[in-house]
């Protein structure tokens, strides 16, 4: 799987081949290591980096919808927001914003080392179990505003604070923002488990760790401690699909990964899901995709 180590000054590529881009200083206010305001068109993080195509960034990106729908893409997943949802995407994340669609309401982006660590716990910054779209209730989605309304008031206040002191008040009102978003995150993600039971995410988990060299249900079953049936019963329940077709997306996604940001022979990205034979995993690959792994990275590049 790719690395999610940051970068460092300018641009470039990790030990993994995948294009990460840092975060942009001189586009802050003041150099702070945020940015808050509005989302719109012609931004970009590098003139190098058009947000069209996919890339990973080594920052946050909290992005809060005033309007919708917005169809935006993370680890090659399709999220659709609206008006009300907010979007995290964390650090290494594989991303790619829309052609088509109008990006309306705020974004925040934050450098990593901008918060002390007691805070980057409490507030779970790299908890990439968590969902990145978020949909908060009424009550919750006033308080968001208000803390990102408050954060972005700071942080567009320049003149009644020394540098030192006006960094300070940042930290506090980005910290009181993204403990609710945390809490939000953590919220969401708890009815999320709580619905999928016990079963299915132990089998999502063990998938999680196996799926590079094991791609038998029944041996996913038998690790477990579960029935075949039961195991059928508890993932169909919680994502519509069988154990099987829960297996094989993830095995595409992590080819998909492999063949859109490194150089990789294709033989080899093959065996690094757990297809020896190159010709089994082209097979493989084009039932799931409709194209060959050819075929898919000269469609990126």
């Amino acid at each position: 799987m790719a690395g999610r180590t940051a970068q460092g000054e300018g641009d470039g590529d990790g030990d993994d081949g995948i294009r990460t881009f840092p975060f942009p200083v001189g586009l802050s206010v003041g150099g702070v290591g945020i940015q808050v305001g509005p989302m719109g068109t012609g931004r970009t993080w590098h003139a190098d980096a058009p947000l069209h195509r996919v890339h990973r960034i080594d920052f946050h990106v909290v992005m809060f919808f005033s309007d919708g729908p917005v169809q935006h893409m993370i680890d090659f997943a399709e999220y659709e927001a609206t008006a009300g949802d907010v979007l995290w995407v964390r650090p290494g994340q594989v991303h790619r914003f829309s052609r088509t669609s109008e990006y309306r309401g705020t974004v925040l982006t934050m450098q990593p080392g901008f918060l002390p660590r007691a805070t980057v716990e409490a507030t779970g910054l790299y908890r990439y179990d968590l969902p990145p779209l978020l949909h908060p209730d009424p009550a919750r989605l006033g308080a968001l505003r208000a803390a990102l309304d408050q954060l972005r008031r700071e942080y567009e206040d320049t003149a009644t604070l020394p540098l030192s002191l006006h960094t300070a008040v940042l930290r506090h009102s980005l910290t009181a923002f993204l403990l609710r978003l945390a809490h939000l995150a953590t919220s969401s993600a708890e009815a999320a488990r709580q619905q999928a039971g016990t079963t299915f995410t132990l089998f999502r988990d063990a998938v999680e760790q196996g799926f590079a060299t094991n791609h038998s249900v029944s041996a996913y079953a038998d690790a477990l401690g579960y029935s075949r049936r039961t195991l059928v019963r508890a993932v169909r329940a919680a994502t519509g699909e069988t154990p099987k077709g829960f297996i094989d997306k993830r095995v595409v996604l992590e080819a998909k990964r492999l063949l859109a940001h490194t150089d990789l022979p294709i033989g080899r990205v093959g065996a690094a899901v757990g297809f020896p034979d190159a010709a089994n995993f082209s097979k493989f690959f084009q039932l799931h995709t409709g194209r060959t792994p050819a075929a898919f990275r000269a469609e990126l590049g």
